[in-house]
């Protein structure tokens, strides 16, 4: 039992009921992903005004510049992963955040297909930044029982973010010109940047386990609970937490890591190589099959309708059951997927398993990016987290990539649809063994790692001051 002067931040997070200081934190984290959501996608809408302005001959020119930014963020993923738990996740934030902002404001300048794919490289290692960091600062303020379901409700935000800039594109491009996409999508983060530094705060956890100043810790503490007495003397520790004394790679396979980590890298190619493959081709494959094209693109929005609901449906299960739902949604989406080339000849039927097939694989996308900040302790949360995005980005790069070869090949539809089902039974399969695994919960700490002492902050902080 501890003493009375003493706070463990794990078990006063952990205990306490939702606050405004959580939703605070929720909506602002939402804000961010959405506009990770806007800009990711913006360079796909400008596509076609860049074509007749720029005489491109050929879509396919533009290919490299959609691919750049995916590059980037597999870059950006590892690389402020590491920022994010060395310097803290609020820096890690505000840096990714202003990187990507300032080179997609870039992109309003680009006088060419050259330019605009390095300057895309480079907001692409922002984008894939802030994501990691974000998912660990949420995941190390949400109490234990509803940290699943916090973390994805603010990963929404990326779904609605990728509807924005239709928006813009159909309100303001034809006045303002192909160069609004960018301005919006580099200005808006800038500004929200600017505002995290002042509204955002460091992650408690990491600032305990990491002996920083006693000020911000005490500030942090209060947000969280304003009744908390906390006096002189009082002591701030992480009871059971592992400590390490800085990141190597060969952490994300320590005690049974060693299992979970290849388990959960795996799940992220597989479904982000269906999902990915399906929502780039569905209005393609769609109008190819004598869809209407107005309807075809119609699927692709109840595909993005049907994952957000998936992903909020899996939120709680996932809080109570561990890696069990996502296990049966993996399972799942093998029967809907296959039959989508199936069902083009009755539509009514056709929209409906688009619908539970965004249900099942954006769903699945949404709680696996939840369980990387899950399965990892604050020390290394933010690498653990990077590192899966970027593995994943080799399912999200080569699932267009291989749709566009099957579609060459002139296969026939369901055939087309029924070869998903490989990369989805695989993940399947990883889903199953990491359940069996990982049990109907999720820890904080490194599974057959050795235990930390307790850590601990005393009274006097690193200049000697008292609070």
């Amino acid at each position: 039992m501890l003493e009375p002067n003493i706070v463990d931040v794990s078990q006063l997070i952990d205990e306490r009921r939702i606050n405004a200081f959580n939703i605070k934190l929720v909506l602002f984290s939402f804000l961010l992903v959405l506009l990770d959501g806007y800009d990711i996608t913006a360079a796909a809408f400008a596509a076609p005004f860049l074509v007749k302005e720029w005489g491109i001959t050929s879509m396919a020119a533009l290919g490299p510049v959609f691919s750049a930014s995916l590059v980037g963020v597999l870059i950006g993923s590892p690389l402020f992963g590491y920022v994010g738990d060395r310097f803290g996740r609020k820096i890690a934030i505000v840096g990714s955040c202003l990187m990507f902002g300032v080179f997609t404001l870039a992109c309003t300048k680009a006088g060419g297909v050259t330019d605009l794919i390095y300057l895309r490289l480079l907001a692409g290692i922002g984008i894939g930044g802030l994501l990691p960091n974000i998912t660990a600062l949420n995941g190390e303020f949400a109490p234990r029982r509803i940290r699943a379901t916090m973390i994805i409700v603010m990963f929404t935000g990326i779904t609605f973010g990728g509807a924005l800039p239709g928006l813009v594109s159909a309100t303001l491009v034809p006045q303002y010109g192909w160069q609004v996409l960018f301005l919006v999508g580099g200005a808006v983060p800038i500004a929200i940047a600017i505002l995290a530094i002042f509204l955002l705060p460091e992650s408690l956890k990491f600032l305990v386990l990491n002996n920083r100043r006693r000020e911000a810790i005490v500030g942090v503490v209060r947000a969280l609970d304003p009744a908390l007495s906390i006096g002189p003397e009082t002591r701030f520790v992480i009871q059971g937490e592992p400590a390490f004394s800085g990141f190597t790679p060969k952490l994300l396979f320590a005690g049974r890591l060693a299992y979970f980590t290849p388990l959960l890298w795996v799940m992220f190619i597989c479904c982000q190589m269906t999902f990915y493959f399906t929502n780039s081709w569905l209005p393609t494959v769609l109008a190819t099959a004598q869809v209407p094209a107005s309807h075809a693109a119609l699927a692709t929005s109840i595909f993005q309708i049907g994952g957000t609901v998936g992903g909020l449906a899996l939120a709680r299960p996932l809080d109570k059951h561990g890696f069990t739902p996502v296990a049966m949604l993996f399972a799942l989406s093998l029967p809907i997927v296959g039959s989508l080339g199936f069902l083009t000849g009755i539509e009514p039927l056709l929209m409906t398993a688009v619908f539970f097939a965004g249900f099942c694989l954006l769903g699945l996308q949404l709680g696996l990016n939840a369980a990387s900040a899950l399965i990892y302790p604050t020390a290394f949360r933010a690498n653990g987290s990077g590192w899966a995005f970027a593995v994943g980005r080799i399912g999200s790069v080569s699932g267009p990539v291989l749709g566009g070869i099957l579609i060459a090949m002139k296969l026939p539809l369901y055939e087309i649809f029924l070869l998903l089902l490989i990369p989805l039974g695989v993940g399947t399969a990883a889903s199953v063994v990491m359940a069996r695994l990982f049990g109907t919960g999720f820890q904080d700490d490194v599974p057959g790692a050795p235990r930390a002492t307790t850590l601990a902050i005393p009274a006097h902080d690193a200049i000697g001051g008292k609070v």
